[in-house]
């Protein structure tokens, strides 16, 4: 077995253009230095990339204003700056039923702090109703964090009908786009989205250890750091500056990564995000049709890649999760992901506690081929598993 297929992009993407890998090993080779701690001019080189980088993130997001783009390490990060942020002396939250832990372990942190929130349910196939939103709203509700898209079942959120009932209740939404970020469009100022956190090393082709919090005008003054340090400006005062992106960008940033992620979201605005979707799209589809004839599958989710993004989460019968990624690895050479997926709530909602799922992911990268030859891999399993067949 020589043949390799990725299909963990969920998780994070692989293979990164070549423009990607390049702009990394070029930042290494001709700049290499601290961004506005010097005035040298590879210091001022390294500073422009970071603003390079922020003006094309504001430009993928439809963000009012570049200085809004906060760098962070990763979604993670971002989602903890706003949740502890505004919940930092009580209040309260909304959230679904299907986020990660990156959205439900913030929240209980802020409700040990003394904070509260509120979970809207989602149906067994992952969907929203935006009205189960809007019924948990109550006077002291200071945010709405929620996912743009599942990543259990791709299930894509209603962020326009959502977004709509925060705008008329005056409070902030914070949207989770670690898995449609450079896949589906989004405008926050058009939306009136006030938080976006993303992350780099998924569909926007940079590397792990990026991310970002992207803030509509206000919101910079109503959050407070995580972190506190030196940012290279008014270095003359020990407290922390108050302005954006300093307020939420302490210490020596990953300067090198972000250059890697200016780069993958170039690529996207080269390649264009309709012709992305569409090829994801595409890759959903055979892969919802080949496994949905195969004896034995269960598929969770909408089932239908206008509705979700191409995250295909399945268990087959008589095999655990574990077992079948194992099996699929180790026989076929196919990398997929097994388990909960960091998203315990998400699997209590769609019914496969605490096993999880087996989830394949396929990218902008993945090929038909790869896709008919997975269905091929996971038919002959489980003819082996009904059979008791060893090869």
């Amino acid at each position: 077995m020589n043949r390799t297929v990725y299909l963990d992009n969920a998780a994070t993407s692989w293979p990164k253009p070549p423009s990607t890998i390049d702009a990394i090993v070029e930042f290494n080779r001709s700049i290499g230095a601290n961004p506005g701690r010097s005035g040298h001019s590879r210091s001022v080189d390294a500073g422009r990339t970071l603003i390079d980088a922020r003006e094309a993130a504001a430009k993928l997001f439809g963000a009012p204003n570049a200085l809004g783009v906060v760098f962070t390490k990763n979604v993670t990060e971002a989602l903890n700056i706003v949740i502890l942020g505004l919940l930092k002396d009580g209040g309260h939250a909304v959230t679904t039923s299907m986020e990660h832990n990156s959205v439900m372990r913030p929240l209980n942190a802020a409700r040990a702090r003394g904070a509260d929130f509120s979970t809207a349910p989602c149906s067994e196939t992952g969907e929203l109703d935006p009205g189960d939103i809007a019924s948990l709203i109550r006077p002291d509700t200071r945010l709405i964090v929620m996912t743009h898209a599942s990543n259990v079942t791709g299930t894509i959120m209603p962020l326009a009908e959502v977004a709509s009932i925060a705008r008329e209740r005056g409070i902030p939404l914070c949207i989770d786009a670690a898995q449609t970020a450079g896949v589906i469009p989004i405008g926050m100022e058009a939306m009136d989205i006030g938080l976006l956190a993303f992350t780099g090393h998924k569909s926007l082709y940079g590397p792990q250890g990026t991310g970002g919090l992207v803030l509509g005008e206000g919101y910079g003054r109503m959050i407070e750091p995580l972190m506190y340090g030196g940012t290279g400006s008014r270095s003359e005062f020990e407290v922390q500056p108050d302005f954006l992106p300093d307020k939420f960008e302490s210490g020596t940033p990953n300067t090198i990564g972000i250059a890697g992620l200016g780069a993958g979201i170039d690529f996207i605005e080269r390649t264009g995000m309709d012709a992305i979707r569409a090829h994801e799209k595409d890759l959903t589809a055979r892969l919802l049709d080949g496994l949905g004839s195969i004896d034995g599958v269960r598929i969770f989710g909408p089932c239908d890649p206008e509705r979700q993004t191409a995250v295909v989460s399945f268990i087959l019968e008589g095999m655990s999760p574990s077992e079948l990624a194992l099996a699929l690895d180790q026989d076929y050479g196919i990398m997929a992901r097994s388990g909960l997926h960091c998203a315990p709530s998400a699997h209590r909602t769609i019914g496969t506690f605490p096993e999880g799922t087996i989830r394949l992911s396929p990218g902008y990268f993945t090929t038909r081929e790869d896709i008919e030859y997975t269905v091929e891999a996971v038919a002959a399993l489980a003819v082996r598993k009904k059979t008791g067949a060893k090869t």
